[in-house]
């Protein structure tokens, strides 16, 4: 199934990335549940990635940020491959797990105690894209000109 996006570009800018993303998660395969996890905003700009990883230790787990993506690979522990078990009810497969991030996310940090991997994410919005007002000139246009610069104060030049 594709989506026709371009009633979108009719009215806004930049948001190829977005449309592209949508498309990609329409078209993807079923997502694996394997491990368990929760995302959680925890403040404005602040969420926390957690995922359950029972069996895993940090030397097992890579937690990787590759292009607006973050990337979290386990690979089975070595003392679990050569035992002979009776009832094995707790995963520890193989896994890899995406997660699409949005611009200026930061991860902050990533911990793995009591079998929880917890990751903290920040969005840090820059200067330049937080609301700001536009100062509107008393400049005038003509054929080849330039516009006057836009001043904080009205001129106080009588005309």
């Amino acid at each position: 199934m594709t989506y026709d996006f371009t009633p979108l570009f009719r009215s806004a800018i930049g948001f190829d990335r977005l449309a592209r993303m949508a498309g990609n998660a329409a078209n993807a395969q079923a997502v694996p549940s394997y491990p368990p996890y929760n995302i959680e905003k925890t403040g404005d700009t602040d969420y926390a990635l957690t995922m359950a990883l029972a069996g895993f230790g940090p030397e097992n787990v890579e937690v990787t940020l590759e292009d607006n993506t973050l990337v979290i690979r386990g690979s089975v522990p070595e003392n679990c491959k050569n035992r002979d078990w009776l009832h094995r009810g707790i995963a520890t497969r193989a896994f890899e797990r995406r997660f699409a991030l949005a611009e200026h996310i930061e991860i902050e940090r990533a911990d793995l105690m009591n079998g929880m991997l917890s990751i903290s994410v920040k969005h840090l919005v820059p200067e330049v894209a937080k609301p700001r007002r536009i100062a509107i000139g008393t400049g005038t246009v003509s054929s080849g000109q330039n516009i006057t610069s836009p001043t904080a104060e009205p001129s106080s030049q009588a005309a």
